[in-house]
């Protein structure tokens, strides 16, 4: 089952406080990026399956709207 994108910060500290408004930047800065990554993945993800089944639909659409107008079995035949 594919993994959906959790909207709650995990901030993994280190070191010593430097600040609460510091610490709330970087990890709003860090979330911001995270979940950037993680919608960037799942539209290429979704995009590849869009190009992998839509290629040959969308060049017979463009072939039955060319001239002279071929039928679907001219379209379809290799010869």
């Amino acid at each position: 089952m594919a993994s959906r994108p959790s909207l709650k910060s995990n901030p993994k500290g280190k070191g010593g406080k430097k600040g609460a408004a510091a610490d709330e930047d970087a990890t709003a800065a860090a979330t911001t990026v995270r979940l950037v990554k993680e919608w960037t993945t799942w539209t290429m993800k979704k995009a590849k399956v869009v190009a992998h089944y839509g290629f040959i639909p969308l060049v017979i659409v463009i072939g039955m709207n060319s001239e002279p107008k071929p039928s679907v079995f001219q379209l379809l035949s290799p010869v």
